[in-house]
């Protein structure tokens, strides 16, 4: 037996993208639904260190780059989403820290610190005077500058449930090795077969074929992307992925620090990203990206935590880290796969006639990527309808858990 469904919008993938994208689509009058094959966040959002940034670190080559330009209003973008002044309301998530800064220990003479303080930057930088400095800063000898951002961080899993809170009733579990999809001229339609038990709260005598018939059906599965693309049948685009072996350290007595470390030359990467988290058992973590992690995927676990331990050595010698418990975690970064091999400059989708494929690049872009697809559906003048469904989804498939942080995993 099978049962129908239909609505505006499928959305498959439950990341930063499929829920910023779903509570979007709600507000610009659109019916949308959304399916996850693991938990909401699972992969690179609930990998992600959180920061809102405004692409500054994309100018550490030396020049405002297309990448730093279109990151760059980015932070004062999710302000008013977590002010309740947005398109989507992020009322209630969050913050960790309002403020993130970047610290080089350039020369007084360096090229780099020349630039960080040219004009070109104003508004975007600002120079952090001694008398100013965050206590940690404080205790350093080193030489060098503090400057601040107007980045900031938030709390991935805060931000996950402040996404899904409002749409529960529009999100639900999936088995991806039971999906169908293809598409025609007149929409989409997604063929599932939910678990036959009750381990996900489905009735097991209801579990019958469920087909879903929408007018567009939206890929945000991140690395999930390019199964997704081959089961409708879709060539082009295609996906690359960047790894990170990122590093995290647990230790009670960990200060709070949010900062990129620079050296003196001029890279599109910090020589050290790191953002401070709190476990549930009430230690602190220190989550380290940046350089350290995307040269630490040709390290073994045990050699990344050996760098890792020179890097924090050589960057703060006045931190205890004795008795600390030191993780790597590998992820790896999906985007579309370019013809010039570079990394996208900005959000990125795809128009497949009724299906769109997406990669939101960075957590910080996922404003801008509803942005492009809620303009493609009006000028293309897709708009939504009424749906009379006489089946309830809830008794098909199942709800969908938040990913829990990685270091409380």
């Amino acid at each position: 037996m099978t049962s129908s469904y239909s609505t505006d919008i499928l959305i498959i993938g439950g990341g930063i993208a499929g829920l910023w994208l779903l509570n979007r689509l709600h507000s610009e009058g659109y019916q949308a639904i959304l399916l996850e094959n693991n938990c909401l966040g699972h992969g690179q959002t609930i990998a992600s260190q959180g920061i809102i940034h405004g692409g500054l670190k994309y100018a550490l080559s030396g020049s405002l780059t297309t990448a730093a330009n279109a990151i760059a209003a980015m932070p004062a973008r999710w302000q008013d989403c977590l002010a309740g002044k947005g398109d989507v309301d992020l009322t209630g998530c969050q913050v960790l820290s309002n403020d993130y800064y970047m610290w080089s220990q350039a020369s007084y003479r360096s090229r780099l610190k020349t630039f960080l303080g040219s004009k070109s930057l104003r508004g975007r930088i600002d120079a952090v005077d001694s008398t100013q400095s965050p206590a940690f800063f404080v205790q350093t000898e080193k030489k060098g500058s503090l400057y601040r951002l107007t980045d900031f961080v938030i709390n991935t899993s805060s931000l996950l449930s402040t996404l899904s809170r409002r749409h529960r009733d529009k999100i639900f579990k999936i088995d991806s090795r039971n999906l169908s999809l293809s598409q025609d001229d007149t929409g989409t339609l997604c063929t599932i077969k939910p678990p036959a038990n009750n381990s996900h709260g489905v009735d097991a005598t209801k579990a019958d074929t469920l087909s879903i018939r929408a007018g567009k059906t939206v890929l945000c599965a991140g690395q999930g992307n390019q199964q997704l693309l081959e089961l409708a049948g879709i060539s082009s685009p295609t996906m690359q992925t960047r790894p990170l072996k990122m590093v995290y350290v647990k230790k009670a007595s960990l200060p709070s620090v949010y900062v990129h470390c620079i050296g003196d030359g001029f890279s599109l990467t910090p020589k050290l990203t790191l953002t401070t988290h709190q476990c549930q058992d009430g230690e602190a973590v220190w989550y380290l990206g940046g350089e350290l992690a995307e040269g630490g995927v040709n390290r073994s676990d045990a050699q990344q935590i050996v760098a890792a331990q020179a890097l924090l050595h050589d960057l703060f010698p006045w931190v205890d880290l004795s008795d600390a418990q030191w993780q790597c975690h590998a992820i790896n970064r999906a985007e579309p796969k370019l013809s010039n091999q570079f990394r996208p400059d900005d959000a990125y989708f795809s128009n497949n006639k009724n299906i769109l494929v997406t990669w939101p690049t960075k957590l910080t872009l996922a404003p801008s990527l509803a942005d492009m697809l809620v303009k493609d559906f009006k000028d293309s003048g897709f708009i939504g309808c009424q749906h009379s469904n006489a089946i309830d989804l809830a008794n098909k498939l199942g709800p969908v858990e938040i990913a829990s942080p990685i270091w409380n995993s």
